[in-house]
This record gives structure tokens, sequence and C-alpha cells, in this order.
């Protein structure tokens, strides 16, 4: 597997909570995953040209190519870095499951960030 990059809101205790699950999953390939906290650094995502507010409700991960990928590609991308969610990954890739996935994480993103006043 390449190394990603994955932009994640380090300000949302949840995510943070996430990072850590998926730090342990990767068990002794921890330099597969970068982890880019996104609190603040509005600039910097922009020059790569991630819009900071889907930055805040959308999964973003980057290739060693550099493209970036947003939602569900993004977390079909992630889960391929560990060999046993692989089968997770292509089973979140199938066009009624990802319509569906996707619509449910909207949802929770967007009740997260009310909760929090940031939506």
């Amino acid at each position: 597997m390449k190394k990603i990059r994955v932009f994640y809101d380090g300000a949302c205790p949840s995510c943070v909570r996430d990072r850590a699950w998926y730090e342990s999953w990767l068990g002794r390939h921890p330099e597969l995953v970068e982890w880019y906290d996104i609190t603040g650094k509005d600039e910097a995502l922009k020059a790569l040209g991630i819009s900071p507010e889907k930055a805040l409700r959308e999964l973003h991960v980057q290739d060693q190519q550099g493209i970036v990928y947003q939602e569900m590609d993004a977390y079909i991308l992630l889960l391929k870095q560990v060999w046993w969610l692989r089968p997770v990954a292509f089973l979140m890739g199938l066009p009624g499951i990802r319509h569906l996935l996707s619509a449910i994480y909207r949802r929770m993103v967007d009740q997260r960030l009310a909760r929090e006043g940031r939506g």
C-alpha cells in the first residue's frame, strides 16, 4: 500500500476517537497514513483545492499522486489501507450501498456540527 494523507477535524472529539481506532487497526504500518488536522488551516486547505467548509462536512483523503478524494471515495481509500477492511471498502463502493451510506453520513455530520454550534 502507498501512503495517504487524511484530512480530519481535530476539534471534533468523535473524529479524534475515530482516528485513534484507525491508527490501532494499522498495526505495524502506521506510516501508511499521515493525519492532517484541518483546524485553523483554511488557507492551506484552499491551496490544496479543498474547500474548508466541505472539509468539515466530508472526509478528504489525498493519495501519493496528489489526487484528493471526498466522502465515500475517501473512506474507501482509507479502509483499503488495512488488509482486513478491504472487503468493507468493496461493499461501500457498491452503488446502492454507497448512496445509502452517503446519506447517513451527511445526516450524522450535519447533526454533529449543529450540536457543536459549528453547523
